[in-house]
């Protein structure tokens, strides 16, 4: 089942775009909406929005299949999706306005800002299985949060806040306070572990600096000058009928709801009761808003006029800081070397991921903005988003 706008020659939205019409194979682009379709049919992936723009302009805006399969509804160009870890990035952009402003430095420690991380300890296992504990040898920087080289672990292993990316029923305050009593399984700066306690720490940084509730900030700083209407951390009444339903499969080739297997709680509870606004990974977005959010990091901090980050900023951000080369900035993965170029992608493109198969992506060198929206967890979605990758990639001319 698909919904379809085809708008080669003209902005979606009335965006700032270049004089040159944008360059983009319109019979590459639309091979995506069909190539998606046999994914959905497969049972692969139970709908998808997707969205490929260059130098400024939308070249294809299309979905395929269910955002509720259980009541039939198609797939919608403006249906509202989980983007999970995307939200990441937002958070990073929401530290670099403070970083523009001077009131944030990315290289003083964590507990200069968030004093209840002073005296947090190492614990490294040893060869024989037994605990190393001791002071690490600097504190964790701010930096060192942003791309996942702090020493903070993926979340809590045990204890109530493990699940918090799941019950969402503690403040972010609460949630930071608790991961400060964590100890770090790295010493900071030296191993890249992907770590969800470190950028909900970011966040509550935001809180603090800014004096502003996390996700008032962003609303305020970001999304609103923005324009991004339907982006939001819990679910206004109006806004649910559009809000599409996540996904898993059952081993047998069918896809069921996923229930308590989604993070962010059961998708058709929309969040009932939360507190914690997960600057991990709890926004809601649709694909329009998010080409709004990419578009501007492709301007080099700027959209429609107005400035969100210094151009300085955003080149900060796109440069890998890991020590052993895993691609990834501050709060984006960044495509490094060559391998990438095996799905046509360039080195240098960067952006962001979700837990439900979701991504943006941003490629400079060919002015590429790039956005694929399934809601599946545990993976299934992979080989569907290659094939989006290289068609968008492909259609460049």
């Amino acid at each position: 089942m698909r919904h379809r706008y085809w708008l080669l020659g003209a902005a979606l939205l009335a965006f700032t775009a270049t004089a040159a019409e944008p360059p983009l194979d319109p019979a590459t682009l639309k091979l995506i909406p069909g190539r998606m379709q046999e994914f959905v049919d497969r049972g692969e992936i139970s709908g998808v929005v997707t969205l490929v723009a260059r130098n400024g302009q939308i070249g294809e805006l299309d979905a395929v299949g269910f955002a509720d399969i259980e009541g039939r509804k198609p797939m919608r160009t403006d249906s509202i999706v989980q983007i999970m870890s995307q939200t990441k990035t937002v958070t990073g952009v929401a530290a670099m306005i403070l970083v523009d402003e001077g009131k944030l430095n990315l290289t003083r420690p964590v507990q200069d800002y968030l004093p209840e991380f002073k005296g947090v300890q190492v614990a490294e296992t040893r060869p024989d299985g037994s605990l190393n504990v001791h002071a690490p040898q600097h504190p964790p920087a701010v930096w060192e949060l942003m791309c996942h080289i702090s020493g903070l672990a993926f979340l809590p292993a045990s204890g109530e806040f493990a699940r918090i990316n799941f019950t969402m029923d503690h403040t972010l305050a609460e949630a930071v306070r608790a991961y400060a009593g964590e100890k770090l399984i790295a010493e900071p700066g030296t191993k890249h572990i992907y770590s969800n306690m470190g950028i909900a720490t970011l966040g509550r940084i935001v809180e603090v600096v800014s004096g502003q509730k996390y996700q008032d900030f962003v609303q305020s700083r970001i999304l609103a000058p923005l324009g991004m209407k339907d982006t939001f951390f819990f679910p206004p009444e109006d806004k649910k009928s559009r809000i599409a339903m996540v996904y898993a499969p059952d081993g047998e080739k069918k896809l069921t709801l996923a229930r308590d297997q989604a993070q962010g709680g059961d998708p058709a509870k929309y969040r009932s009761g939360a507190k914690y606004p997960g600057p991990e990974l709890a926004l809601f977005s649709t694909a329009a808003d998010l080409y709004s959010f990419y578009q501007m990091l492709a301007n080099r901090g700027t959209l429609g006029g107005k400035r969100i980050l210094s151009p300085q900023a955003v080149e900060a951000m796109e440069h890998d800081y890991t020590p052993d080369h895993r691609g990834y900035g501050l709060t984006m993965s960044v495509a490094e070397g060559t391998r990438p170029l095996l799905n046509l992608v360039n080195p240098g493109t960067f952006g962001h991921g979700g837990a439900f198969g979701t991504s943006g992506t941003v490629d400079p060198k060919n002015g590429l903005v790039t956005v694929f929206l399934p809601q599946m967890v545990g993976g299934p979605s992979k080989l569907a988003q290659d094939v989006f990758t290289q068609l968008a990639e492909a259609s460049v001319r």
